[in-house]
C-alpha cells in the first residue's frame, strides 16, 4: 500500500503550500469570510492526509487489503470534492463551487465507515 503514503505525502505537501498561500495572496485572507472558508477547507485536507498516512503505514504490514485501499480512495476523493471545492471556490470567486464539499463529506463520512467495517471483519476472523 505504498501508493497511499506517496499521495499522503504529496497531499500533505499541498496542504501547507495552499497554507502558505493564504498567508500571502493579498485579497483572500483579508476578504470577509474568506480566510473562514479557506481554514475549514485546510483542515479538514490536514486531518484526513494525517489519516492516510496512518492508512500507509498500517497497509505496509498487510497483505493487499481492498476494503483498505477503499477508505483511502474515499479520503482522498473527500480532500478533492470538499476542500478542493472550498479552495476554488474562494480563489476563482465562484460560490457554486461550494456545492461539491457535500459530496467530498459524504465520502469522509464513507470513508470513517468503511474503516469501521475493516476493523469489525479483522476482530471476526481472530
Amino acid at each position: 500500500m505504498r501508493w497511499i503514503l506517496i499521495a499522503a505525502a504529496i497531499l500533505g505537501a499541498s496542504s501547507i503550500m495552499i497554507g502558505a498561500a493564504q498567508k500571502h495572496i493579498t485579497g483572500i485572507s483579508e476578504a470577509a469570510g474568506t480566510y473562514e472558508i479557506l481554514q475549514t477547507g485546510l483542515r479538514y485536507h490536514q486531518i484526513h492526509t494525517v489519516v492516510l498516512l496512518a492508512l500507509g503505514l498500517y497497509g505496509l504490514s498487510q497483505d493487499h487489503n481492498k476494503q483498505l485501499a477503499v477508505s483511502a480512495l474515499l479520503f482522498i476523493a473527500g480532500i478533492f470534492l470538499f476542500s478542493g471545492g472550498l479552495y476554488t471556490a474562494v480563489i476563482l470567486d465562484m460560490p457554486r463551487l461550494t456545492l461539491l464539499t457535500p459530496i467530498g463529506g459524504i465520502c469522509f463520512i464513507t470513508g470513517w465507515l468503511s474503516l469501521a467495517f475493516i476493523r469489525t471483519i479483522k476482530a471476526n476472523e481472530t
